[in-house]
């Protein structure tokens, strides 16, 4: 089985460049989706028919032309769930959770914290929220993949510039340490378990031609449960892949 993650900053315009005619070159089974910035019904009859084979599931923003997740599945899940049951965190459209014979996949557009010191806590928050629901699914021996936009940069190797970025939002000690947790209670990240030296981005900004100089980031993961590990057999970053600020990660499990 094959899924891709990709945060494609707005699936109309992303659409409209193409990204789906290389999708459908991968011979994916689960596509997520983050940032989607619109409603399916705010598509255009051609775009929806791209998306002709697979069950496709929305979790757009309340506030419009914001976040939002698409999952995109070969086969029906058994379930989907919307949202982590926080008011706060739900209205803003960041956590579809689908599920399948041998584990619970979970699509995520975590908060960005940028704006301010209270977009860094409401992103912690909700860092920790997902943790203690994880906690319980793992206590019920709930194998778990997460995949998505993490907006978090954790070790030094995952960003060109570290030393300049100490203080900024996406390599804040209190956010490494948050996501570091996630490794304490249970998950692997799993393009850096097979590639433990290996310098490679998913996002650049659009400023100062960050991506042509490689001035990136690695924020975008799957991470996965220990137990999983075994059945992993690939994870390709495709920084090679336009149509968006990301690329798409691709993780194929047995």
């Amino acid at each position: 089985m094959k899924i891709i993650t990709w945060n494609i900053n707005g699936i109309r315009a992303a659409l409209d460049k193409g990204i789906w005619n290389w999708i459908k070159t991968t011979n994916t089974d689960i596509i997520c989706l983050q940032e989607i910035k619109a409603r399916k019904e705010q598509l255009s009859e051609d775009q929806c028919a791209q998306f002709d084979g697979y069950y496709h599931f929305w979790n757009p923003a309340d506030r419009p032309g914001y976040s939002g997740v698409a999952t995109f599945s070969l086969t029906e899940p058994i379930e989907v769930d919307y949202g982590i049951g926080d008011p706060n965190f739900d209205i803003e459209g960041r956590v579809i959770r689908t599920r399948y014979p041998n584990f619970l996949l979970y699509n995520i557009y975590f908060p960005n914290g940028q704006r301010g010191s209270d977009r860094v806590a409401y992103k912690l928050d909700f860092y920790e929220n997902l943790l203690e629901i994880c906690d319980r699914l793992h206590e019920q021996n709930e194998n778990i993949i997460i995949c998505g936009d993490f907006n978090t940069a954790y070790q030094e190797i995952d960003l060109r510039n570290p030393k300049e970025n100490q203080q900024t939002s996406g390599f804040l000690p209190e956010e490494r340490e948050m996501l570091g947790r996630y490794y304490d209670h249970g998950f692997i990240d799993v393009f850096r378990n097979i590639n433990p030296d290996r310098i490679q981005y998913t996002w650049w900004t659009y400023r100062f031609g960050a991506r042509k100089r490689n001035i990136g980031w690695r924020i975008d993961y799957f991470l996965v449960s220990k137990n999983l590990t075994s059945h992993i057999t690939d994870i390709t970053i495709h920084d090679d892949i336009l149509g968006s600020d990301h690329c798409p990660i691709s993780l194929t499990i047995q």
